[in-house]
């Protein structure tokens, strides 16, 4: 049997990062939702990740006009593979973000979502494909693009149905052959945007499009998804390991100081420099962010900190995000409550941070 030619053997990895994340607010007022701290690391560095181990070839990230934390963690490589930018102003949906990076792109590409965790090996098998589109399956297809498959091919895609044909998810990550650059000069949507949605359906219509599945997939698209994402990596295991891992699933970054009476019981990462003083209790799955502070006889559950984030002594906190920048003094208590259906309580200033986080 011949070895199976690609339609180009350069694949571009093209990262959508430009959208405004309303429903991350106040998180992303702070920095955009794809530098929100996921581990070790931001969001969407996890999404670059899996498109450099799946053999891409360079990361173009399309990123709003004025995004400087994207470009300052990524500078103009990253894990060996150059990086550039292009920019979306306005931002005026997926296929259009698209369309702004095509001045870079001149052979097979991939589109990714810049706010969606992957499951690395289902990316590198999609990127084994001429098209594909990653699928994901869900107990209710209503809330997403559903795929139509013909065993493992895809024959339709069809946007937030109310009588879904499959239980397949569009999981956000794409292959499109070098020919199709020009499908993404599609008309506004009912919603006034420019959806990748379309490109697929003319990709659908031309190509056979293989249904990739995964596993695993999380859209980050509220505060309960940002944690959900932070407690999907600690259950993983960290990428690396450049600390110390005291087993339970407690990873400690260098630098960090764990007092000899403190608790932690894992999942949790305590992040580079953090503190952890006397009689502390960490229960995960819980992140400690680079630099963050947790004063005497606190206790944390369920939690993430942001960077430079700080808790008084004696506070008690409980499915809670805090936002960097932000301090909670002695004996505050805060927990998560079921508003919205969301379940977890955000303390955040409204304020960007002039430069990127401490990852």
């Amino acid at each position: 049997m011949s070895a199976r030619v690609l339609d180009s053997a350069v694949m571009h990895a093209v990262v959508l990062a430009a959208g405004r994340g309303t429903r991350m607010r106040p998180l992303s007022r702070i920095t955009p939702k794809p530098m929100l701290p996921v581990g070790d690391r931001p969001l969407v560095a996890h999404v670059a990740d899996a498109a450099v181990a799946g053999g891409a070839d360079d990361l173009i990230f399309v990123v709003s006009d004025g995004d400087g934390h994207l470009r300052e963690y990524f500078g103009d490589s990253y894990r060996g593979i150059p990086v550039t930018y292009a920019v979306q102003d306005p931002p005026a949906g997926t296929a259009d973000a698209v369309r702004c990076a095509m001045p870079h792109i001149d052979g097979r590409f991939a589109v990714l979502n810049g706010d969606n965790l992957f499951e690395p090996a289902a990316i590198a098998r999609l990127f084994e494909h001429d098209a594909g589109v990653l699928a994901h399956r869900v107990d209710d297809p209503r809330e997403y693009g559903v795929l139509s498959t013909d065993g493992s091919r895809v024959t339709g895609i069809v946007e937030k149905p109310d009588d879904p044909p499959t239980d397949l998810a569009n999981a956000g990550a794409y292959v499109f052959p070098s020919s199709m650059r020009d499908a993404f000069d599609v008309s506004r949507s009912s919603r006034g945007e420019y959806e990748i949605t379309d490109a697929v359906e003319t990709l659908i219509a031309e190509y056979d499009v293989a249904a990739v599945e995964t596993a695993r997939w999380l859209d980050v698209a509220r505060p309960d998804d940002f944690v959900r994402a932070n407690e999907l990596m600690l259950a993983e295991g960290l990428p690396e390991a450049d600390g110390d891992d005291w087993g339970d699933g407690v990873y400690v970054a260098p630098g960090a100081s764990v007092a000899d009476d403190a608790t932690v019981h894992g999942p949790a990462m305590i992040g580079a420099n953090a503190v952890i003083e006397s009689d502390a209790v960490i229960r995960g799955p819980t992140v400690i962010g680079a630099g963050a502070t947790v004063g005497p006889e606190a206790e944390l559950t369920r939690s993430v900190l942001f960077p430079s984030a700080g808790v008084g002594s004696r506070v008690m906190l409980n499915a809670v995000v805090l936002g960097p920048r932000c301090d909670l003094s002695t004996g505050a208590c805060v927990s998560g409550t079921l508003r919205s259906g969301e379940t977890t309580s955000v303390v955040a200033t409204h304020t960007p941070l002039e430069s990127a986080l401490g990852y």
